[in-house]
């Protein structure tokens, strides 16, 4: 039996000036992220380049916990809690649209590039469907009695799965909207949802630690539980090859794990790897440089390079 390969994995950069915790995080084009804080404001940075300060795109009056880019049309998405979405025009640095919606928190916003619609998991446990280019509201539909967490596309099946803390996963046709599938094995809120690249598998994650691999083909069987880490995973990422998935946690380590088996590979955290001393709230994998870049309570964003 081969040895498994364990990646090296070593904290390359912090980058920080946000003055609260930090929740939302997006992958721009190439090697730019996008950070909103609790702070209010949404600032750009160059993984590339991380000694350069931030720049500051927005300062809102409320905690940003959501933000997506949109290439295709130069925008960056931010859900401005209690006072709707906004959307930012990269190139001329400006608001360029704005849309009200219901005063509750704005916890997650995937974008439809067939459908060319946005999709809102909103805190009172409405899902927001906004018609682009101009983002004008199409539909609220009250889907659960409470928050909806964390969304994920599934183009090829027209299909989008909704995590909600009633400790539900939904699946749903894009285009009518109607619940496909009801996962419920969850024991408690599913905070992150998130499909393998090849779109075969659906990983979901939340309060429970526990991650879930659900088979898509299979009409979304449950194919394997890990008790993945200490306390409420937060969010969950696969690398853009597929070969690796991190998940990060209430229990400040972010854990890097084989996507195709769930084996364990590294344990990002402060003791053994210079880890975030406080919760860690979301991932990404900017660019094509194996890099991850984590945000967390501790109001800083850190940059990790993965050897492989």
């Amino acid at each position: 039996m081969s040895e498994i390969f364990r990646p090296p994995v070593t904290r390359i950069a912090t980058l920080a000036g946000h003055r609260d915790a930090v929740y939302a995080l997006t992958g721009g084009t190439g090697s730019t992220v996008y950070s909103g804080s609790a702070d209010g404001m949404v600032v750009g940075w160059d993984t590339a380049e991380p000694t350069r300060d931030g720049e500051l795109l927005a300062r809102v009056q409320n905690s940003v916990y959501a933000l997506r880019h949109l290439p295709e049309l130069n925008l960056l998405v931010l859900g401005h809690n209690f006072q709707g979405i906004q959307a930012i025009d990269l190139a001329q640095r400006k608001l360029a649209f704005a849309t009200a919606l219901p005063p509750v928190a704005i916890f997650e916003m995937v974008f439809s590039a067939s459908r060319q619609r946005l999709y809102v998991a909103m805190g009172d446990g409405t899902l927001a469907v906004l018609v682009l280019p101009d983002f004008r509201l199409e539909k609220l539909l009250r889907l659960a009695d409470k928050s909806l967490r964390c969304l994920a596309l599934h183009e090829d099946r027209g299909e989008l799965a909704v995590g909600s803390s009633d400790t539900f996963t939904r699946i749903l046709d894009l285009d009518t909207l109607e619940t496909r599938f009801t996962l419920g094995e969850s024991t408690n809120s599913v905070f992150s949802v998130v499909y393998s690249p090849d779109g075969a598998r659906l990983l979901t994650a939340g309060r429970d630690a526990q991650i879930r691999t659900w088979d898509v083909a299979a009409g979304y069987a449950l194919s394997g539980t890990v008790p993945a880490h200490m306390y409420t995973i937060n969010h969950l990422a696969f690398s853009p090859s597929g070969q690796y998935v991190a998940s990060c946690s209430l229990d400040k380590s972010i854990k890097l794990w084989d996507a195709a088996t769930l084996t364990l590979l590294r344990v990002l955290d402060r003791a053994r790897s210079a880890g975030h001393g406080t919760s860690v709230n979301r991932l990404v994998w900017p660019g094509t440089e194996n890099r991850l870049v984590s945000c967390s309570d501790d109001r800083s964003l850190a940059v990790w390079q993965v050897e492989v």
